[in-house]
């Protein structure tokens, strides 16, 4: 047990601040906008729903790409690892292009369907205008992040994670500001900040990953059936994350349909959700070891291994949980002055974070049992267990839009989202590493 601890501890700690570093190219945007105005904070915080969305649902690939090079790893055949690890690369390129054109099509139409004030929707336009290049490094950064940690490598994403912040930090406040000789862009200066900073981080990941490729003598030249065989594997995945952004989405929309028309309800919900997502971040970083043991395991044909490490993951899942809502519980009062000096907002923000709080003990458990069925290749059942997420929790939530206004539809939200939406999850995990169905043993 003290060996699997170590193993876990030996990923996960890296992992842990690499993750926690990633949502601070939020984390800076949404700091350094808010002291620019309300409307300003609640635009970024429409654009980062949508960022989050189209980057969220193209997670498979680092998932996939971390489950399949890890298998195949345990099995003993490292170039075949790296080779999977490079197709992954390269379907990242393809999504990201395809995605950005798309998003730049309906951008006005997108930001519409929020239905916010007009000072809103303008703010929301100017970032995502430019935020929308970043889509493509993003992805890469995923597509290799996932075949470096499929390698047990998790030290490289941290310290490139760490550079990216401290340039994406650095270049908000010359950018929106207009410090020396840059120029005053507001909002889209921050988007154009972290697209710098996204594209320096892509770049060297995929630097690493070629370095491996040529070290072991894998190909980087596009393979298209190895293309199309990841775009397969991983579909089951994007029907999963699909499912699970759109109850995310559907508590947005809810918000903002309520919200005043200063939209104070909106604000807070972005701050609340950016705190939140930092926490979650941290908390996957177990999910991630979880993730990269669970696929060498099943790839080594070691199925005690595998129920070992699953016990193992509970428990700091859940005990991890605890700290962090507790230290979430703890800097709720003094968090709203890091993001806002709107007094309605920090008066919004305070409850909602209490809520966040006491659900961070159920989210451990969730995270970690996601990483573990993601590092098995589960993926078809996680989508059914999307499904029916969504299913029981998107009535409830839509209801509270529809019925309650401002504050009372603010706070019903978030207790549906921290009991009812990471409940269910929990519930549908559980049940399922209780049964066996899910170890399937060998590289495949």
């Amino acid at each position: 047990m003290r060996t699997t601890d170590r193993e876990i501890v030996r990923l996960a700690v890296p992992a842990f601040f690499a993750l926690v570093a990633e949502p601070l190219f939020l984390l800076a945007d949404t700091a350094v906008v808010g002291h620019l105005g309300t409307a300003q904070l609640a635009g970024v915080g429409i654009a980062a729903v949508v960022m989050q969305t189209v980057v969220g649902l193209c997670v498979f690939l680092a998932y996939g790409t971390t489950a399949g090079v890890s298998r195949s790893l345990g099995a003993g055949d490292t170039r075949r690892a790296i080779s999977l690890g490079v197709d992954g690369i390269w379907l990242a390129i393809g999504i990201g292009v395809a995605a950005t054109l798309a998003l730049l099509a309906v951008l006005d139409p997108l930001i519409a369907a929020f239905d916010v004030s007009a000072g809103v929707a303008g703010s929301a336009h100017d970032y995502l205008t430019v935020a929308v290049l970043g889509i493509t490094p993003l992805l890469v950064m995923l597509a290799a992040t996932g075949v470096l940690r499929g390698l047990q490598d998790t030290r490289t994403p941290l310290w490139v994670a760490v550079g990216g912040n401290l340039v994406n930090v650095v270049l908000n406040l010359l950018l929106v500001y207009g410090i020396g000789p840059f120029p005053e862009m507001g909002v889209a200066g921050s988007a154009l900040g972290s697209v710098i900073a996204q594209l320096l981080s892509a770049l060297a990941l995929v630097a690493v990953v070629v370095l491996a490729a040529r070290r072991h003598q894998s190909s980087l030249r596009p393979d298209l059936p190895g293309i199309r065989s990841a775009a397969r594997a991983s579909v089951p995945l994007v029907v999963r994350t699909l499912a699970l952004r759109a109850a995310l989405l559907v508590g947005t929309w809810s918000v903002a349909a309520s919200s005043s028309p200063d939209g104070a309800e909106i604000a807070a919900h972005q701050v609340a959700f950016t705190v939140w997502t930092f926490l979650v971040f941290a908390l996957d970083a177990i999910a991630i070891a979880a993730q990269a043991l669970t696929g060498r395991a099943l790839g080594e044909g070691d199925r005690a291994r595998a129920e070992l490490l699953t016990r193992r993951m509970i428990a700091w899942g859940l005990w991890s949980g605890v700290a962090a809502g507790v230290v979430l519980a703890a800097l709720a009062p003094f968090l709203g002055a890091l993001f806002t000096g709107d007094d309605a907002v920090r008066d919004l923000l305070l409850p909602i974070l209490l809520v966040a709080a006491v659900g961070q003990p159920v989210a451990g458990v969730v995270f970690v049992l996601d990483g573990v069925l993601i590092g098995a290749g589960d993926g078809r059942w996680l989508a059914r267990a999307g499904v029916g997420t969504l299913v029981a929790y998107a009535p409830f939530v839509l209801l509270a839009g529809a019925l309650l206004d401002g504050t009372a539809a603010l706070v019903t939200v978030w207790v549906l989202f921290a009991s009812l939406f990471m409940g269910v999850r929990c519930a549908f995990l559980l049940h399922r590493v209780r049964g066996g169905g899910w170890m399937v043993l060998g590289a495949s």
